[in-house]
């Protein structure tokens, strides 16, 4: 979705937005790492050395879900949507959850596999039965895409403004001033919330944002902000122990619409939109890298295997290294080094399989129907919208790689 049109080789995905789904795709396995490692302030009584080197690590990591929310709504609300690509999202998706459990059973594995044939739903329902949860928040952000589209282009800057701001106020600023758990918080868990990163990036889209307009704007408000996160964590945790009043409150800094959550997610989309890489071999190499990232994320968050990686790492590279921040630093990077190489390989596998599939059906009367399902579509597309697809793809302005 993120492309310009280069006079030497045609349309490509810029890399610098290529790059922050790399960047973002590691910070996840860390948050991952992290959580399952036990490194976690709340996941102990007292603040440890290990739950506070975990609490700092993650504040600089936690912006990263948000972060591929806001890449594909900057990028969606500018091209529209394709059946095409919600199709083969889907399938993806329903390859990782059958192709897993069907090698885990076999291998032996299996214990970790929901058992009868309600068990068996999930597997064969991924979206419907949030066997990831993110997924299903996509798909659904996909679907509304079209009218939000809509709604960007017809609101004015003020009207989307004021819109942005009232689902801020309801999704994320009274969950960050209120130290109480309210029922109908997700924790940013849902597409509610993915709904709301969309309109803030198509927001940053159409208009310009003073105070993200610069690199050094962008870099202070993600530095701040995850500092923030840090001390508003052990300074919660710290008062928890003493009073033993803030429990349900412990782990709201680390939730994705927590407010500060969001300004670093905008201050690290920031960074990047204002970073340009040379064409060559970085160029090549994140483009290569940048559409393996969603692979990497169904395979090592799939249900048999989530609680199961860090384990099986553990017994390759030896135990975490607890009570020693440097070397428990060195045992996180290499984890996660694993983790990302081991799904780039599977996915890369998994596309070889897809592009033979799609030139084996590119002929049958499905696939044309879709082809023709997809093309009305598009024609339905109206003038503003094709004039806004266009804005920065052929023209290359200011607010791509500025």
């Amino acid at each position: 979705m993120s492309e310009i049109r280069d006079r030497k080789y045609g349309y490509r995905r810029m890399a610098n937005f290529e790059a922050l789904r790399v960047v973002a795709i590691f910070m996840v396995i860390i948050l991952h790492y992290l959580a399952h490692g036990g490194l976690l302030p709340g996941q102990e009584e007292e603040l440890s050395r290990d739950t506070v080197t975990g609490a700092f690590i993650e504040s600089f990591c936690i912006a990263a879900v948000n972060v591929w929310v806001l890449i594909s709504g900057y990028f969606l609300s500018k091209t529209g949507v394709s059946l095409k690509r919600l199709i083969r999202v889907i399938v993806e998706v329903l390859f990782y959850t059958i192709a897993i459990t069907g090698v885990m059973v076999i291998t032996g594995h299996g214990s970790g596999i929901s058992g009868g044939a309600y068990g068996l739903l999930e597997y064969f329902f991924p979206i419907s039965s949030e066997h990831y949860w993110f997924a299903t928040a996509y798909v659904f952000m996909y679907l509304f895409a079209p009218l939000l589209n809509k709604g960007v282009l017809t609101l004015s800057r003020k009207q989307l403004k004021y819109t942005i701001i009232g689902l801020l106020i309801w999704f994320s600023l009274i969950k960050s001033v209120i130290p109480v758990a309210f029922p109908t918080d997700d924790y940013g868990y849902g597409f509610g919330w993915f709904l709301c990163l969309y309109l803030i990036a198509a927001y940053m889209r159409r208009y310009e944002v003073s105070f993200l307009n610069t690199f050094r704007k962008s870099l202070a408000i993600y530095l701040s902000s995850s500092l923030l996160i840090f001390t508003i964590t052990v300074v919660t945790q710290l008062i928890n122990e003493h009073t033993g009043r803030l429990s349900s409150w412990l782990g709201t800094p680390f939730h994705y619409n927590f407010l500060l959550v969001l300004t670093a997610a905008l201050g690290l989309f920031g960074m990047f939109r204002h970073t340009q890489i040379k064409e060559g071999v970085a160029a090549d190499a994140v483009r290569a890298l940048a559409p393996l990232t969603f692979g990497i994320y169904l395979l090592h968050e799939h249900s048999a295997i989530r609680d199961r990686w860090l384990v099986w790492i553990q017994d390759f590279i030896g135990e975490i290294p607890h009570r020693n921040p440097f070397l428990l630093i060195i045992h996180l990077i290499t984890s996660a080094i694993i983790v990302f190489l081991a799904g780039a390989m599977v996915d890369f596998i998994r596309r070889i399989i897809f592009g033979w599939l799609q030139r084996v059906l590119s002929g049958t009367k499905p696939v044309l129907m879709l082809k023709s399902l997809d093309s009305s579509i598009h024609k339905n597309t109206s003038e503003e919208e094709r004039n806004i697809a266009t804005e920065g793809i052929i023209n290359n302005n200011r607010y791509d790689n500025s």
